[in-house]
């Protein structure tokens, strides 16, 4: 059973165990899809992680005590006929070179060669789990240990948006340029986080993506069509 407590004089906390999970997680998605649907007065945003919701809302609006009740009444148990099926996306990447300057650390780290790290990494389903640290940083379960690598000693004073790093046995993507101290493996073209969109946040918590080894030329061309507004979101996902 999830614990709830109260957090200051408008938040609500439920945490659901302490270990990071894709089960744990679905609970998390459960209980948060769950609280959209019942609509509940006051409620001013839901905060997903990996193991743990934050509710926050406006106690001018909400009795902070009756909307923890009713929250603990609510059946947050996953159902087929109403719980929303996670997007598959299929995310396009330049591995090595200038845009993966980890990738050999990555390799010897794990004693493969740089083509067995990029066959690992293409080859997993990658969840997202929560999302955070800079607007639309996914957070990715799913990795395999077999590429699992430590964090920078000192973190890089700038890493480019769209690339894609290896600290521990978790994969991210940077949605913008910002300091960071992931092992960099390689760089997408595509803007995680454009304030111009309709939807300025790319990925949603429970998306699945899966990496696609590209070439430079690819990347080049996909920029491009990036840049000039041709290119279509849509297309990143299956189905």
């Amino acid at each position: 059973m999830p614990s709830f407590k109260f957090v200051g004089d408008k938040g609500i906390l439920i945490e659901f165990a302490g270990e990071i999970s894709k089960k744990i997680n679905e609970k998390v998605r459960s209980m948060d899809h769950s609280i959209q649907k019942a609509d509940f007065n006051g409620i001013q945003e839901i905060i997903p992680t990996y193991r743990s919701l934050l509710i926050l809302f406006d106690p001018l609006k909400a009795d902070r005590d009756m909307l923890m009740q009713r929250i603990k009444e609510l059946d947050y148990l996953l159902d087929s006929e109403n719980y929303p099926e996670p997007r598959r996306m299929i995310i396009p990447v330049k591995y090595g070179g200038g845009f993966g300057p980890d990738l050999s650390f990555v390799a010897d780290h794990n004693d493969l060669t740089r083509d067995e790290v990029i066959d690992i990494h293409t080859g997993q389903d990658y969840r997202v789990y929560m999302l955070g640290f800079t607007p639309g940083f996914p957070y990715l379960g799913g990795m395999s240990k077999e590429i699992a690598a430590p964090r920078l000693e000192s973190p890089r004073e700038e890493i480019s948006k769209g690339s894609v790093g290896i600290a521990g046995d978790q994969t991210g993507i940077y949605p913008l340029d910002s300091p960071g101290g992931w092992r960099l493996i390689g760089r997408t073209p595509l803007e995680l986080f454009a304030p111009e969109r309709e939807n300025p946040i790319l990925f949603k918590v429970g998306d699945i993506l899966n990496f696609e080894s590209i070439s430079q030329e690819r990347y080049d061309k996909l920029r491009k069509k990036i840049a000039g507004e041709e290119f279509d979101l849509a297309s990143l996902i299956e189905g």
